[in-house]
């Protein structure tokens, strides 16, 4: 049965992801791009019988733009962040992804922001980039923690997520996901269902941060944050 739902999530892919691509010259912003992926973590979410509970979505604002920062515990992580909140949210993700076939160019022209992490150098540029998509009206979502945790616990937060905040001068929305490290384990290949809850917290500022110990301390008061409305996992 496991192995049958794996194949009934990568045939349903097909369609969503050819359905993006045809939607790229019609959309401004990615938009139908991330309908596509709406529906197809929906799809997701219902075929394992996965709910999501949230909380806060009041604290999300109607026509604002965010930088959504959110703890990392399982591949279903990703799925439970498109299809819940209630924004136009784009992903930011290793550039390597884009280089999938069909799959990897949907997310490269559909409003995705990647970071190519293979030198410094680069690594900035692609930030610099993704600030200025950002302050253009795009919201976007990264996991703080550079990685899934292995454990269950929350891990320490990476500055890059925190430094782009800064550049873009978007509000940063603490996003706190519990409960589905226990559904897919990093590493492990069993899925275990059960409910996911989604926590949005109230927005903190980043107008006026500049400089290192300044973006430093923005993360410490998000994983604070994060940290308050975190159920350990392991």
């Amino acid at each position: 049965m496991g192995v049958i739902k794996v194949l009934l999530v990568l045939l349903a892919a097909v369609p969503y992801t050819f359905g993006a691509l045809l939607g790229i010259p019609f959309q401004k912003n990615g938009e139908i791009t991330h309908k596509m992926a709406r529906r197809w973590s929906k799809f997701i979410l219902r075929l394992y019988g996965i709910r999501v509970h949230m909380k806060g979505a009041e604290n999300i604002q109607p026509e604002r733009n965010y930088v959504y920062a959110s703890n990392h515990a399982s591949m279903f992580d990703i799925p439970t962040v498109i299809a819940t909140i209630p924004d136009q949210i784009r992903l930011v993700l290793k550039k390597e992804l884009t280089r999938i076939p069909f799959w990897g160019w949907a997310l490269k022209y559909g409003g995705y922001i990647s970071i190519d992490r293979s030198n410094p150098h680069a690594a900035q540029k692609s930030l610099e980039a993704a600030a200025e998509k950002i302050r253009q009206g795009t919201s976007v979502l990264l996991f703080a923690e550079g990685t899934r945790t292995k454990d269950g616990k929350l891990q320490p937060f990476k500055r890059g997520a925190f430094a782009l905040a800064a550049q873009s001068g978007i509000p940063i929305l603490p996003v706190t996901i519990n409960n589905s490290f226990r559904i897919l384990p990093k590493g492990s290949l069993t899925i275990r269902p059960q409910d996911i809850e989604l926590i949005i917290d109230k927005e903190i500022p980043t107008q006026g941060i500049d400089g290192k110990d300044a973006e430093l301390e923005l993360m410490r008061r998000v994983r604070a944050v994060v940290e308050k409305n975190f159920v350990e996992q392991a």
